[in-house]
Formats: C-alpha cells, structure tokens, sequence
C-alpha cells in the first residue's frame, strides 16, 4: 500500500514538472520573437507625438456652380421654338447658337427698323426743303428749327432700333436667335421644340456655368455652429469618387437658417479642373478642429482591437517587440488619440502589426 501511494505520488510531481516545463518552453518561445528581415523591411513605424487632439465634424451638402462664373439666358421675344443646339451637359462657347426663335415680335422690331430709317430719310429731305425756303424768306426760322428737331427724334429713333437689333442680334426675317453669353457647360435647360414661349417668362431656359472652379455647399446644423468657423480646412467626399482626396477651406458661413433644414449654409470653394465635381453631386464634408488638450497620438492603422480591449506593438528592435494595452481618448480615420499607455517618442508599428500581434499573442 505504501509502494502504491509512492508511485502515484512520483507520477503527480513527473506531471507537474512537465506542466511548468512546457510552460517555460511557450514562454521562451514568445519571448525569443524576432522579425525577419524580410517582415521588417516589409512593416512601417510611426513614433508616438504629443499634440492637441483634433475633432472632426461631418456636414453634408451639394456641389454646385461657382454663382460668379454662371450666366442665365432668358428669352427676350414670345415666340414658337423652332429648333435647339444645345442640350444638357453640353460645353458650349461664348456666342455659340443655343436656340432659334420665330417670334411676331421680332417681325414687329423689323418693321419699326425700316420705319426708323425711312422716317430719317423723310426728314432729311423736309429740312432740306424748309432751308430752302427759309434762304427764300418762304419759311420762318421756327419752321427750321421745328425741321431740325424732327430730324434728330428720326436718327434717335433710328439709332435705338440698331441697338435693339444689335442686343437681340436680330436679323431680317421673324427669327430671334439666343447665343451663350459665356464658355461653359449648359447645366440647366427647359425649353422644348414647338413649345410656344411667352415674352413675359421670368425664368431661365438656360443656364450656363464655368466648372474649373465649384462651391460645395455643406448644411451646418445649429448644434454645430459654435465650433464651425471661416478658415477650417475640410476633407469633402462624394460618392462618385470616394477615393479621391479633396481638400478645402471655408470660405463663408451665411448668417441665415434655413426655416425647413434648420440649418446655415456653409461655403467651400473647390479648384475642379478636371471637372470630375458636376452640380447637384452628393458631398460629405468633414471639418476638422483643434482640442483644447494634448494626447499622445499615433496613426490609427496602428491600433489592434482585440478581446474588448486595444493595444499597440511598440517596437524597441527586431527582438524585442512589446505589445501595450492603450487607452482611447479619441479615434479619428487617421488619426487615434490616446490617454494612456504610451509615452511621447515611442515606436509603434503601423503596418504588419495585426501579423505581429498575432505571432506574439496567439
């Protein structure tokens, strides 16, 4: 009996000690981790900054047409439409024909120019009459004077009709011509073949617009507007283009609300040369905005979440790599801001630390 309680207790102290012992082996495997030299020339490092942490605030808005760089064309006749040259979207040149008219108007302004001009002609040669019955003592001066009134009311009339006829480009005939008054892109238009137009239309039926430079206009809601100023730089997203970095400023906020959004309107000029920004586009403005407090900062990709918890793999050399549970105080897309786990002027590593971690900890 004796014997049997020895073995059994020589068989419980050979499992302990090969317990610790495989226990010692997993701890000397996790601590001689090293990176190759292919893992290292392959990962990034950023070292831990102290700065004021940044907010960010997303407003979102449309782009539209840089308002000083847009011209309306309106018909200046009634009339029936008899063809278009111009659609929606298209680029057009300044003095390019946009459509053609046939108006009784424009007929109407022809006749009142040839009456014009034969009303001068009938009145050069009434003065030339009464001059020379004034020279006869036949006429008085007063008829002379009266002449030359006429005359002058005659070439005044004449010179108003070809000023008419040069503002509306008219030409004989009964068609009124609308050219575009600048080079740009028609982005507005609502005028059909055969439609009848009347003379008193007071909306546009085209509108053209320079698109090298847009306007995004982003809605700020009231709750914002005490950390929304002129001169925050923003990063603006559209959906067309969500990879594409645009950057920008604003520029203004306008001092009205909105009775519907309950919103202001906050202006961002925007250079669009490539003219990838179109009007009535989607954008997504993010306004970035400077703490009141410092924090250690490292570049968000650097951040492992892993177990409800968050770490960082802070790198001293090839073999001694330390995984640190941080703390959040504020994470940004690319920016993370911590309060506490890690010193100014410390090494993370940014890209191959989830592969790190998982070497290190799994």
């Amino acid at each position: 009996m004796k014997k049997s309680k020895y073995i059994l207790l020589t068989a419980i102290t050979a499992l302990v000690l090969t317990g610790c012992e495989k226990k010692k082996e997993v701890a000397e495997v996790k601590q001689q981790f090293e990176m190759t030299d292919k893992m290292y020339g392959e990962s990034t490092f950023a070292d831990a900054k102290t700065e004021f942490a940044q907010n960010e605030i997303r407003l979102f808005g449309k782009v539209t047409a840089d308002n000083n760089n847009m011209a309306q064309v309106f018909p200046a006749v009634g009339g029936n439409v008899i063809s278009i040259n111009a659609e929606l979207g298209d680029y057009v040149k300044q003095g390019q024909l946009l459509a053609s008219i046939r108006s009784s108007e424009v007929a109407g302004y022809q006749s009142q120019t040839t009456d014009a001009d034969a009303n001068v002609s009938i009145a050069e040669r009434n003065l030339q009459s009464v001059k020379d019955m004034y020279e006869g003592k036949l006429a008085s001066e007063k008829e002379l004077v009266v002449a030359q009134k006429e005359l002058d009311k005659a070439k005044s009339e004449k010179s108003r009709m070809k000023e008419v006829n040069n503002i509306y480009r008219l030409k004989s005939g009964s068609v009124y011509n609308l050219y575009a008054p600048i080079s740009g892109y028609v982005v507005f238009k609502d005028v059909s073949p055969n439609e009848m137009l009347i003379s008193n239309r007071d909306e546009a039926i085209f509108t053209i617009a320079k698109l090298d430079n847009v306007w995004v206009l982003a809605n700020v809601n009231e709750s914002d507007l005490g950390n929304i100023k002129q001169g925050q730089e923003v990063n603006i997203q559209t959906i067309a283009y969500p990879d594409k970095k645009i950057t920008g400023k604003i520029d203004k906020i306008f001092n009205v609300i909105d009775p519907d959004t309950r919103a202001a309107k906050a202006l961002i000029k925007v250079p669009n040369a490539d003219v990838a920004l179109k009007p009535e586009m989607n954008a997504t403005v993010t306004v970035h905005y400077a703490d009141t407090k410092k924090f250690v900062s490292v570049p968000s990709q650097a951040v492992v979440f892993d177990k409800n918890k968050y770490f960082v793999m802070v790198f001293k050399s090839k073999t001694d790599v330390e995984t640190r549970e941080v703390t959040i105080y504020r994470a940004l897309d690319d920016t993370t801001y911590l309060s506490s786990g890690l010193k100014e002027g410390e090494k993370v590593i940014v890209k191959n630390n989830l592969l790190i971690y998982d070497a290190i900890n799994d």
